[in-house]
């Protein structure tokens, strides 16, 4: 079964990826058929380099903004804050009885 609208959702990236690759070496290529091996070795790193960033960069501003990650880290701690919620209450209740036997005992000794 295929995308809902017709298209892959990576056609995009990987027709990005066939398009740097044979770039990167279509001119690699060119640079060892032309140029010393040891020169050309680096036109082809370079042009690799250069053929992975810019599929990389390629979407680069397409991603969620500040706010919305914001947003979301504040709803996973409210729902985290939500979950613990019984601890907290069993950990004031113990405190408190805590609190109420100190309180008795340094009524029965004043003197402590």
């Amino acid at each position: 079964m295929g995308h809902p609208h017709g298209r892959r959702i990576l056609a995009r990236v990987n027709a990005r990826w066939l398009l740097g690759g044979a770039l990167a070496v279509v001119g690699s290529v060119a640079a060892f058929l032309l140029l010393d091996p040891v020169v050309a070795a680096f036109v082809a790193i370079v042009l690799a380099t250069v053929a992975v960033l810019a599929v990389v960069a390629g979407d680069w501003d397409r991603h969620s903004t500040y706010e919305e990650r914001e947003l979301e880290r504040a709803r996973r701690r409210k729902e985290k804050w939500e979950r613990g919620a019984a601890a907290r209450e069993r950990d004031r209740v113990k405190w408190e009885a805590h609190r109420a036997r100190q309180e008795a005992r340094k009524a029965s000794h004043p003197d402590r």
